[in-house]
């Protein structure tokens, strides 16, 4: 069975030959793995099935000086198409966001905003081709149609976004509805391209639940949602849906199924109670993640990691695409890295 064959059988909840697997790698984990193997791919050193294609930058870009007149020393902008902006910190992340909409007052501010203009060719249209490259080596081909409530607080602040849900919906609606269009866009355009699977998603939970009220989420996020996979749709109605969100966002599950979700991730451990995950949802839903980076993969010994791969497989095979639940931070041991690829290679064999 082919890597592209193995995972669309696992997303369709088939019959895979055996579990596929994936990690994403901060830059100083990387730095370990090429010390450690003297290889440059951790994806096609550990076998994993997945390769991802995207969108590229538009050859011209807004002119956003007038936004960064009051921007902080060390500034960088994370986003080039949004210009979402953030202060370096250490490793993969940030000491924090600058937002360049914090003070907005009138929809009409929200409309001056820039974004890049990302339907240029040159943003998309080498994208059939880097998919059947990939689909030529045998590996299973998705992309990232992008992120709209976490787009929406990077440009807004949390709070001010959040507030305004209730206090100024009509600014609210009205950055939300530019960040969908292009969105909608980007889904179009990957299904167009042959991809096998589209990414969509937006971290709205925290350990103990939502980061608002669900009928919040139902009333700003969902349609907007429901959109992009809808554009995705039109071209092809059977292309699998993945959706992305830290923390428990149990409550919303049943919501991402109506509107198309077919795939869930990453299904938080230390958050979400698994077993009943499996369930509720395991006759609607593949699972992509499973594996607790808040708790086995830097805390746990490399035995502790093999029982809880031996464990996750155990409870969501053949629907799973067995995965640490974020990208793997310097406090993860090397030893619990190998652990994780051997116990997927050791307890997920199927036949």
């Amino acid at each position: 069975m082919t890597p592209r064959e193995r995972v669309l059988e696992a997303i369709k909840r088939g019959n895979p030959d055996k579990c596929p697997k994936e990690a994403g790698f901060t830059p100083a984990v990387y730095e370990e793995f090429k010390r450690r193997t003297g290889h440059t791919d951790p994806a096609e050193y550990f076998g994993m099935e997945i390769r991802y294609v995207g969108f590229r930058l538009p050859n011209e870009l807004p002119d956003r000086s007038k936004w960064l007149k009051k921007m902080p020393p060390n500034t960088f902008i994370v986003d080039q198409v949004y210009g979402t902006m953030a202060i370096p910190a250490n490793y993969y992340h940030f000491w924090g966001y600058v937002f360049p909409l914090q003070d907005a007052q009138t929809v009409a501010e929200i409309e001056a905003y820039p974004f890049a203009d990302i339907t240029r060719p040159e943003c998309h249209e080498h994208l059939e081709a880097s998919v059947k490259a990939w689909h030529e080596k045998g590996y299973f081909v998705t992309g990232f149609a992008g992120h709209i409530y976490e787009t929406a607080w990077q440009l807004m602040g949390m709070e001010r976004l959040l507030e305004s849900m209730l206090t100024e919906p009509r600014l609210v609606e009205c950055l939300l509805e530019r960040i969908t269009e292009l969105n909608c866009f980007r889904a179009r355009r990957l299904a167009e391209a042959g991809v096998d699977m589209l990414q969509v998603g937006d971290d709205v939970g925290m350990q103990t639940g939502m980061m608002m009220h669900p009928d919040l989420w139902r009333k700003f996020l969902k349609p907007r949602l429901k959109r992009v996979i809808d554009a995705a749709k039109s071209v092809r109605p059977d292309l699998p849906v993945w959706y992305h969100s830290d923390g428990n966002i149990m409550a919303i599950v049943d919501d991402l199924i109506e509107i198309g979700v077919t795939v869930l991730n990453p299904v938080q451990p230390e958050c979400m109670d698994v077993v009943e995950v499996k369930r509720r949802w395991g006759d609607k839903l593949a699972f992509w993640g499973t594996i607790g980076t808040q708790s086995v993969m830097p805390f746990g010994t490399p035995e502790d990691v093999k029982r809880e791969v031996k464990r996750m497989i155990e409870l969501f095979a053949p629907g799973l695409v067995i995965a640490p639940t974020h990208v793997l931070e310097p406090d993860v041991p090397w030893e619990n890295i190998v652990a994780f690829f051997e116990a997927v290679e050791e307890f997920g064999q199927y036949r």
